[in-house]
């Protein structure tokens, strides 16, 4: 499991991220990352991605991303 995807979850359940959130909110919750990451991550790993990566988040308007629930943590998530 992706230390990203992780450092996302971790920012949700302990309330420094709300969903749905955009790539500059999470910039904000999860500093220390390279900065292409911010914007890269969200959207590689959105559903239906043209490069089949794990999916993570469902893509809303505009350019703003929710958990796809149950999520791989799902037992952390409640």
């Amino acid at each position: 499991m992706s230390k990203v995807y992780r450092s996302i979850v971790e920012a949700i359940q302990q309330k420094r991220l709300k969903e749905p959130f955009t790539s500059h909110d999470f910039k904000e919750a999860c500093p220390g990352w390279a900065e292409g990451t911010y914007n890269v991550f969200l959207w590689k790993h959105r559903q239906d991605n043209p490069g089949g990566y794990t999916e993570y988040f469902e893509l809303g308007l505009p350019g703003r991303f929710k958990l796809i629930r149950p999520s791989p943590l799902r037992c952390s998530l409640r």
